[in-house]
């Protein structure tokens, strides 16, 4: 290359052409920034080259070098700016990383000095490609702006490599709002996950159902996409997929925000909250006292509020609250009806001071336990017992038969981690027979609650998949996708499984199913069909003499090892070793949406359940089950990637699923 080209190139602003359709802008891997701008202290003099002191990893970026303000840490802060160029190409590409604060760790789009476009980081150092739709401005003239405005935790903005380009590498990148035309098609809603409208979400609460109806309350905050302002939201489906969101059910008040609780139908009338032909529906609930200025001063107490219209509208009861406050922040009571002892259970979350252990100050220590009461109106409770072991937030607690009726049934109770035991209960005290078991491997599982009433007598489990990112969305947060919940005899005893509801089947709009070739060798492949970003992916092998097999899924790696016996994914490590086909669920489904096949012995299967923003993994049909939330990195592809050898067997089948908010 001539001595001037490669001077040329190190002025970072590129008005070569990379191909036909692109024309690179900035690939920041010279010495300076060239014709770019800078301000502050922030970017310095010129690109970074990778991490820099005292700096998470960095990784993502393109080459050797990339825009990093982390320069003398957060507090710095300047901008960064190009010269104008002119907008000959419909889309801007580019890789961002860093901070998540709006207009202050960010990268700008400026035509006419005004900023027309934005985007920040996602609270990760890892760098992932985002793509502006410019066709609007079409011949106008333009700058990029990259700015640190911010001064504290993930105060600074990575970007690099901007091109100009006839094609969008991802699904472009806007600032959405609340528009009835295109509620549920934002850029990042999840199309078969609940979210709310707007707003943001958390702890699902009160699942019952009712008339017909599943009833979805949840942790809502309706004014803001940050946590805070609890108030119960509240939405109704005909089938755990499509759902209407109501007027929230219960709103803040002096007795404090509106936390997490649980919903009954008192058929007996055990309340005397019925006034008409139909059974009341039960509230139980935590006014969470002291977490707002209303209600500065009160303690955490568990409150009741009932409804005689289907949960349209309710009445909170003048005798609140039902049960005084106990312990440390007592919340999340999860009242069901046992049958064999004619009274309501509750199991509730207490922080209890253990005089026996005492902290660095002194003081005793706090436990964290479920207690269990009992009532016979729902009005008056009776402690009862408290549970042995140490167990956080949103206790569950559910009867199940063992291998499908086989043994006699086992109660299973769990925590907001989603670690749970296996017992039996006699009405008031809930003894464990099991070791605390792992219930979820993933990064984005929490405060689980069940459907454990159903007509059809099938436990159905949603969970909050907590810690998801959905940029410049008006609304936070998403719901896990509704799994059975069974037990059943596994080689080192009875364990959970967990296994996605029937109704998918309504979602699945096509299927391809293909066995692989015998003794498939190490390689990989781009598996057929998988260019939908919506897909319900089933995958079987026996392993042969590979020693590792992985999945590329939008961007997002999934490995397992033959020497750990171990699937990785997100940095989080799912066991997962060749089974008997009688282990956990088998492919449930038949023709025409996938073959009619049994298992093979000595297999690993692997169902991934993907949407925009979460992949949900079963593991040997729900043995185990991680959940993960991430902000989409690749257009929607499937690559299966052997290493160290061949399998000796392998099949998958792959099914479309259509948006569960058009219907």
């Amino acid at each position: 290359m001539h001595p001037l080209t490669v001077a040329f190139l190190s002025l970072l602003f590129v008005a070569t052409t990379a191909s036909a359709a692109e024309e690179v802008l900035a690939d920041f891997d010279g010495a300076d920034y060239g014709g770019w701008t800078a301000t502050g202290t922030a970017f310095g003099t010129g690109p970074a080259q990778g991490t820099l002191p005292e700096q998470a990893p960095v990784t993502g970026f393109r080459g050797h070098g990339l825009v990093n303000s982390y320069l003398g840490g957060d507090k710095a802060t300047g901008t960064l700016t190009s010269p104008e160029f002119e907008l000959k190409r419909r889309y801007l590409n580019f890789l961002i990383g860093g901070g998540a604060i709006e207009g202050k760790t960010c990268v700008n789009i400026l035509v006419d000095g005004a900023v027309v476009l934005s985007a920040t980081g996602r609270e990760e150092e890892s760098l992932t490609t985002l793509t502006f739709d410019l066709g609007e401005y079409s011949g106008k003239r333009a700058r990029i702006q990259i700015v640190d405005d911010a001064t504290g935790g993930w105060g600074h903005i990575n970007a690099d490599h901007f091109v100009l380009s006839d094609s969008a590498a991802m699904p472009p990148y806007v600032k959405q709002s609340i528009d009835a035309e295109t509620l549920y098609e934002e850029t990042y809603r999840p199309q078969f996950h609940f979210s709310a409208q707007k707003g943001w979400h958390n702890d699902p609460n009160g699942l019952v159902f009712f008339n017909g109806e599943y009833h979805l309350f949840f942790q809502h905050n309706p004014k803001g996409t940050e946590w805070g302002n609890m108030t119960w939201g509240h939405a109704v489906s005909p089938n755990m997929l499509e759902w209407n969101q109501l007027e929230s059910a219960l709103l803040p008040d002096a007795t404090g925000t509106m936390f997490s609780g649980s919903v009954v139908v008192d058929v007996k009338n055990t309340g005397g909250f019925q006034t008409g032909k139909e059974p009341a529906l039960v509230a139980l609930y935590t006014a969470a006292g002291g977490t707002s200025p209303e209600s500065k001063g009160r303690p955490f107490t568990q409150c009741l509020a009932f409804s005689n219209d289907r949960g349209r509208t309710w009445k909170k009861f003048d005798g609140n609250p039902v049960l005084n406050n106990i312990g440390d922040g007592d919340r999340d009571p999860k009242v069901f009806w046992h049958a064999a002892t004619t009274h309501w259970v509750m199991p509730l979350y207490v922080g209890v001071k253990d005089p026996t252990r005492l902290g660095k100050d002194g003081k005793p220590v706090t436990r964290q336990v479920c207690q269990f009461y009992t009532s016979s109106d729902l009005k008056k409770w009776t402690l009862t017992s408290t549970f042995a072991e140490e167990l956080f937030e949103c206790p569950g607690f559910v009867e199940l038969p063992v291998d499908g009726g086989a043994k006699p049934s086992k109660w299973v109770l769990w925590g907001a981690s989603g670690e749970y035991w296996i017992g039996s209960f006699d009405g008031r005290t809930f003894t464990a027979e099991t070791p605390k078991q792992k219930g979820d491997y993933g990064s984005n599982f929490y405060a689980a609650q069940a459907y454990d009433d159903l007509p059809d007598h099938r436990v159905v489990l949603v969970s909050w998949m907590q810690g998801g990112r959905y940029p410049k969305m008006p609304f936070n947060q998403q719901m896990g996708f509704p799994v059975e919940l069974s037990l059943q005899t596994a080689g080192d005893g009875i364990r959970l499984m967990k296994w996605p509801v029937a109704e998918v089947r309504q979602l699945f709009t096509s299927a391809l199913h293909e066995e692989l070739i015998e003794h498939f060798p190490a390689g990989q492949r781009k598996l057929s069909g998988t260019n939908s970003e919506l897909i319900d992916l089933e995958f079987e092998f026996i392993p042969g003499t590979a020693k590792t097999v992985a999945w590329e899924i939008r961007g997002n790696r999934f490995e397992w090892q033959a020497a750990s016996g171990e699937l990785t994914a997100f940095g989080r490590h799912i066991p997962l070793r060749p089974g008997p086909r009688t282990l956990g669920h088998r492919s449930e489904f038949r023709k025409p949406w996938g073959p009619d096949f049994e298992p093979w012995d000595n297999s690993i299967r692997i169902r991934f359940l993907v949407d925009r923003t979460s992949i949900e993994v079963f593991a040997n049909g729900g043995a185990a089950m991680a959940s993960f939330c991430f902000v989409p990195r690749a257009l929607p592809t499937t690559t299966l990637i052997v290493d160290g050898g061949d399998l000796a067997r392998s099949r998958f089948t792959l099914r479309d699923l259509r948006s569960a908010w058009k219907y």
